[in-house]
């Protein structure tokens, strides 16, 4: 029994096993491929080798050593698991991405909204918001302890209403603090963002609201936030990540995590770890877990806004 062979149309061109692998814009094959093999070389090869340090007893050797690294299957993690350390970074995250994300959510969804209307000094506003994100986290570190330390500018104008002992040394305030900082700090991009999806709002949309005498609130509620959801999504998911990674605020922040770990995140951890203790195979079996944790809650946010 033979199978008939449908006739090609007439005019219609042969397409090559090249053209078939390579797409029909093999031009645009050619300008994405710089960036994918940027991709797979800092971020699919680390991720990778991650992994196999975590199944494996690994540590630091000199250059060019030979040396037996033998699997030991889920040991690293269940080393990870018991410690009280790493229970309390990841703790301390959450507490993080609990204030960070939903303030960083409202307050610039609220400001791109304001700073898309034709108000007075509209650039310059945009251009002050968009500042502490481009200048170094060092030096805003460095203002932010001025601020608040314990004889800082901020107990100074308290008083006795200060808090005590101080934001930066206090087991209850340590992690809040941080995630307004970043809250802060973080909030141009995020604004910027919004900005860009505003423009895709249609105006008629306003319009016919206001001539059905819908509120400001109304029309926010009802057309800003529905037009704006794709955004939305990406600023939470992207929250979420920087978040979850942060390790510069509580190393010079609260001097490596204090006080006694309660503002120490898994990043931070994984440093002590990894670089300060020499148990990078511990450390990669924590950077695994905490890219399960935050692709785990990154996919739920993604299902939760994008739902009809």
């Amino acid at each position: 029994m033979t199978t008939a062979t449908v006739p090609r149309p007439a005019g219609t061109p042969r397409r090559s096993r090249l053209a078939t692998v390579l797409g029909r814009q093999p031009l645009g094959i050619a300008f994405a491929a710089p960036y994918a093999i940027f991709l797979a070389a800092v971020f699919a090869y680390p991720l990778g080798l991650a992994v196999w340090i975590s199944f494996h007893d690994y540590f630091f050797t000199a250059p060019g050593a030979s040396v037996d690294r033998p699997f030991v299957g889920f040991d690293n993690y269940a080393t990870v698991l018991s410690d009280p350390d790493v229970r309390r970074s990841f703790y301390n995250v959450g507490v993080f991405l609990v204030i960070n994300v939903p303030l960083t959510v409202v307050l610039s969804l609220l400001l791109a909204n304001a700073l898309n209307a034709p108000i007075r000094g509209r650039t310059f506003f945009r251009s002050s918001f968009y500042v502490p994100y481009i200048t170094a986290s060092v030096a805003c570190v460095a203002v932010w302890l001025f601020l608040f330390s314990q004889d800082g500018m901020v107990n100074q104008v308290l008083g006795p209403l200060a808090p005590d002992p101080s934001w930066l040394v206090n087991s209850t305030l340590a992690m809040p603090f941080i995630a307004v900082f970043v809250t802060w700090k973080q909030l141009g991009l995020y604004i910027l963002l919004y900005l860009a999806a505003l423009q895709s709002v249609p105006k008629e949309l306003y319009e016919s609201s206001s001539v059905d005498g819908a509120s400001r609130w109304q029309q926010l509620r009802n057309v800003t936030i529905p037009g704006v959801r794709p955004a939305t999504t990406l600023v939470v998911i992207l929250a979420t990540i920087t978040g979850a990674n942060m390790f510069t605020e509580p190393y010079l922040l609260t001097n490596g995590g204090g006080p006694d770990g309660a503002s120490a995140s898994p990043v931070l951890v994984m440093y002590q770890k990894g670089i300060e203790q020499g148990n990078p195979d511990v450390a990669s079996a924590i950077g695994v877990l905490l890219v399960g944790v935050v692709l785990a809650i990154s996919l739920t946010n993604r299902w939760l806004l994008e739902r009809d």
